[in-house]
């Protein structure tokens, strides 16, 4: 059985709600325009420099993505610990059969503390976050060392994640991938790359069975 490999912020976080607040957090600090739920999931993009580019409709002063991410993690972090997973991340770990991982952009240090109060780590073999001090870049280069420290390559994998920078990623590594359609993207947006789209992380688990056994 192939290696599954979860998605955090979005997936089975459910933390779109939270993302938004802390978005618009950070815009606000710059005097920029607030944006609702559906234009966060229409418009995201990495870099997330370049998305902040986007909503702010001008090019970013030298150094000052650095003060936006800061921003919104200050606001993201004062809501964290009251958001919950997504409503059937429980079942569809449960319904997995082989071993299973979690990678996330989220800050390593916080990301463990967190997997583990809600009591996921049990069940993962390994948690990955982000280890430098500022983000907002592609997936791929971390889902290669997440692969890496765990021995497995990309053809032994199966990818769920909310976001076209997570096809990118497994794309870039040979793994499969499913992606969720409850997160950060538009289910149409996700629809156009082409790759498995599921509505519910019980659904995006039996296609990953099934792009398991394709695989093999």
């Amino acid at each position: 059985m192939a290696h599954l490999v979860w998605d955090w912020n979005g997936t089975l976080l459910d933390d779109i709600t939270l993302v938004v607040t802390a978005t618009n957090a950070s815009l606000a600090s710059v005097g920029g325009p607030s944006v609702t739920v559906d234009e966060h999931r229409r418009d995201f993009r990495r870099p997330i420099s370049a998305y902040y580019e986007f909503v702010l409709g001008r090019t970013l002063e030298v150094g000052e993505f650095v003060a936006l991410d800061r921003a919104f993690h200050d606001a993201y972090r004062l809501g964290l610990a009251e958001t919950g997973l997504a409503a059937d991340a429980w079942d569809a770990v449960a319904a997995w059969s082989g071993s299973q991982s979690l990678l996330s952009m989220f800050f390593h240090d916080e990301l463990v503390p967190a997997v583990a109060v809600r009591g996921l780590d049990l069940h993962l073999s390994r948690v990955d976050g982000l280890r430098d001090t500022i983000g907002g870049g592609p997936k791929a280069p971390h889902l290669h060392a997440h692969l890496t420290a765990l021995g497995l390559s990309g053809a032994d994998c199966v990818l769920i994640g909310d976001s076209i920078d997570d096809a990118h990623a497994a794309e870039e590594v040979g793994a499969a991938v499913i992606l969720y359609a409850g997160g950060f993207t538009h289910e149409s947006q996700l629809r156009e790359t082409g790759r498995p789209v599921a509505t519910s992380l019980v659904e995006a688990v039996k296609l990953a069975h099934a792009a398991a056994v394709f695989a093999a």
